[in-house]
């Protein structure tokens, strides 16, 4: 089974990406563009009986620091 795994910054925690992304939109003269967030896609191929927690569990120790991010599985 697919899964597809968004890792995206909790609101409130700076995201120095995001801002250099912003800046860079801007030189190139895309006006318009109020804020940007960037985080991460992972996709993983995983045995089709894998439990829900089984994924959780590995989100919560590897794929995503959830003190500061938070994360959403996507099946595929």
């Amino acid at each position: 089974m697919k899964l597809r795994i968004f890792v995206t910054l909790k609101p409130g925690v700076l995201d120095p990406q995001g801002r250099a992304i912003h800046k860079a939109l801007d030189g190139l003269g895309f006006a318009g563009v109020n804020d940007v967030r960037a985080g991460k896609l992972i996709e993983l191929d995983v045995a089709d009986d894998m439990a829900d927690a089984q994924v959780d569990e590995m989100c919560r120790k590897l794929l995503a620091n959830t003190v500061i991010e938070n994360f959403r599985v996507e099946r595929a």
